[in-house]
């Protein structure tokens, strides 16, 4: 069943820009939309990209992982969306000096802000049937962004090398985290 959502109705209750408390919400299942988040985490409808940015952005705040699915969830409707890969694209890296040290802050293409930390951290996987290497940072519940290419190359300007591992870390917020290995992947992001 495809529909289109009231978009007052979602307005209302996502607020002040604030994420509302769509984990407390239990709709039931209200269908298919055709909304999509491509690998590139560009939001489409009906296969068009949006033109309002401000639409993904108050999408991102109600969207919600449940096994495999995605959905888009209100105290009253909760609609499934095609996702391709992960629904969240790192767009933009800062690095602050803070008082626990270095802070890398990571800012998605919907305006999530995502600080690398014990709670948010940054996986390296493989694509499959391919030697290519794809950066993931968690963001929030079961649910990660994929980092631009751009915004990895940034990392790795910022990453110490252990010479001994062969290896890259990076630290933020007094934790370690792997970046990766010399010589060992192609980065497919």
């Amino acid at each position: 069943m495809l529909a289109t959502f009231d978009f007052d109705k979602i307005i209302k209750a996502a607020g002040d820009n604030q994420r509302p408390p769509v984990e407390s919400w239990s709709p039931e299942l209200s269908g298919d939309i055709d909304i999509s988040i491509d690998s590139a985490g560009i939001w489409r409808h009906c296969g068009d990209e949006f033109a309002r940015t401000e639409i993904p952005k108050l999408f991102a705040r109600i969207l919600c992982k449940e096994g495999q699915q995605y959905y888009l969830k209100t105290p009253v409707e909760k609609w499934r969306i095609e996702v391709a890969d992960v629904p969240f694209y790192v767009v933009h890296l800062d690095s602050l000096q803070t008082e626990r040290g270095i802070q890398l802050r990571f800012i998605t293409a919907t305006e999530d802000v995502v600080i690398l930390d014990r709670q948010h951290p940054l996986r390296l996987a493989k694509t499959d049937g391919s030697e290519a290497t794809i950066p993931y940072i968690k963001v929030r519940d079961d649910m990660e962004a994929k980092l631009s290419r751009n915004v990895f190359y940034q990392l790795v300007e910022l990453a110490e090398i252990d010479e001994k591992r062969q290896q890259l870390y990076l630290y933020s917020n007094r934790e370690k985290f792997l970046l990766g290995e010399f010589g060992s992947y192609r980065l497919g992001v």
